[in-house]
């Protein structure tokens, strides 16, 4: 209970009387009693569903999310194989078209051989009847042996600087050699799923066969008369190398001071007996060539030269026998030089050459590379090599003891008996 006591000076008017001033007025003011209820009961949440209810709410978003990237994955995938599958479309497409140019420039080398010796020839005999006839028939025969030999003369030069027979073989060995990739890149399907690296490597290795194989005459033709002979190089100076999938794995990767010595040691008979004997039989090929290239059309020209001052009436007999004899030296040597395709040789030589000195440097670079998990495997390797020198296991490391033991280049054999 709660008492309130006031207490005033009360004025007397408009008072009523008996309202005294000095009384105390008491009031009192009963608030009721509050009854306390009893504390309100929550049901008890189990912790156990709420970390359920948890981690089934973080498992449904960590399986959305491997989800959403296994599908991007997929599609990286399938992208990196469109790209590699177009890589392939190219190379079958060059194959072919290396194939039809060899053919049309083998066409050419035929048709350029006989068409000149018959020009020639031709030449040659209206000179010897020139030299017995007169008057209007003697004129004609020499404007006509002259004209005919200078003709000869003129295509001589002409596929003497493009050397049909030699371009013929470049597109062979292009057509070859794309054929190979292909087969290559098919290995890289059959491994598994190409990579971004696979793709650029593959496409490396079509540049650099466009380059060293071009399609093209003006422009980017190749020189067929260097100052200075060299290796045919159609691979990507910095190759990429990188570690195949392989299903059985050996400690080392394959590799071992034995298999390193051995490849050492194959390695400088390439050097010393393969690649050295085809550069010196490419550079002969290519000096009798280039004597006979300057020979032809001399020899047309000479001819061309003497028919003209064939003149019956003033016993020009040596101008008939010069002019014969030329025009039939200028066939002869079209002939042995487009007949025999010098130009073929050289360039085979050449690539030969780039052969040896390709196996040069996978070799150099595989037993150079300290960290044997990124060389090729070895036993993989060593089969890779023997049968690109044409001798089985057993041979190739009879070679490699063979040449430790020798030491000297004249007494060891050639690393290759493929060819």
């Amino acid at each position: 209970m709660a008492t309130i006591q006031a207490s005033g000076i009360m004025f007397a008017a408009g008072l009523p009387s008996f309202y005294s001033p000095n009384a105390r007025v008491s009031a009192t003011m009963n608030a009721p009693k509050i009854r306390m209820m009893n504390p309100i009961s929550l049901p008890k949440l189990s912790n156990k569903v709420f970390v359920e209810d948890n981690l089934d709410l973080k498992n449904g978003f960590k399986n959305e999310t491997q989800n959403m990237e296994q599908h991007h994955d997929d599609d990286d995938h399938k992208l990196v194989a469109a790209k590699f599958f177009r890589i392939m479309e190219a190379v079958a497409d060059r194959v072919e078209m290396h194939k039809s140019v060899g053919e049309q420039r083998n066409n050419w080398n035929h048709l350029f051989l006989s068409s000149i010796n018959g020009i020639t020839l031709t030449a040659a005999f209206m000179t010897g009847i020139a030299g017995t006839s007169s008057g209007s028939s003697l004129l004609a025969l020499k404007l006509s042996s002259t004209i005919l030999y200078a003709a000869a003369a003129g295509m001589l030069a002409l596929i003497n600087r493009i050397q049909p027979s030699q371009l013929a073989e470049e597109q062979r060995n292009a057509e070859r050699l794309f054929k190979l990739l292909h087969g290559e890149l098919q290995t890289v399907l059959a491994l598994g799923n190409p990579s971004d690296a696979d793709v650029s490597e593959a496409m490396e290795k079509v540049l650099a066969l466009d380059r060293a194989y071009p399609l093209p005459l003006l422009g980017t033709m190749l020189e067929k008369f260097p100052s200075r002979v060299e290796p045919a190089v159609w691979w990507p100076q910095q190759q990429i190398r990188r570690k195949r999938r392989l299903t059985v794995r050996k400690m080392n990767n394959g590799w071992d001071s034995k298999l390193e010595e051995q490849m050492r040691r194959i390695v400088e008979v390439i050097k010393e007996k393969d690649l050295d004997d085809y550069l010196r039989l490419a550079n002969k090929a290519l000096k009798l060539n280039k004597m006979l290239a300057v020979s032809g059309p001399l020899f047309s020209g000479l001819g061309a030269v003497s028919s003209a001052f064939v003149d019956h009436h003033h016993g020009s007999s040596w101008a008939v026998i010069i002019g014969v004899v030329a025009g039939a030296l200028a066939s002869a040597v079209n002939t042995f030089q487009h007949g025999g395709q010098l130009g073929m040789v050289f360039e085979m030589y050449r690539g030969n050459a780039g052969f040896f000195k390709l196996m040069e440097e996978t070799i150099e670079s595989n037993v150079n590379e300290s960290d044997v998990e990124r060389r090729e495997n070895g036993d993989l390797f060593e089969i890779k090599v023997a049968l690109c020198l044409g001798r089985s296991l057993s041979e190739l490391r009879n070679l490699a003891a063979t040449s430790s033991e020798n030491g000297e280049a004249n007494n060891i054999e050639f690393a290759s008996k493929l060819f």
